[in-house]
């Protein structure tokens, strides 16, 4: 037989913050895709860069200025 589970065990649960900190802020990082737009250099027509950046307190104007 299943344990029974409270509504506290569940919000316990859920307040629970997942992911690595930030060594010199302290905060969880958050995942971001950052898009930029970029001329090709051999055509010349548009592409669109993608790339994975982690955003916490420390960079989060860097990344999105």
């Amino acid at each position: 037989m299943a344990k029974q589970q409270s509504f506290a065990d569940k919000a316990a649960k859920a307040a629970a913050q997942k992911g690595s900190k930030c060594p010199v802020c302290g905060t969880i990082f958050q995942p971001l895709l950052f898009v930029s737009s970029e001329p090709s250099k051999t055509t010349g027509s548009v592409k669109f860069n993608e790339r994975r950046v982690n955003v916490c307190k420390c960079n989060e104007k860097t990344v999105y200025n």
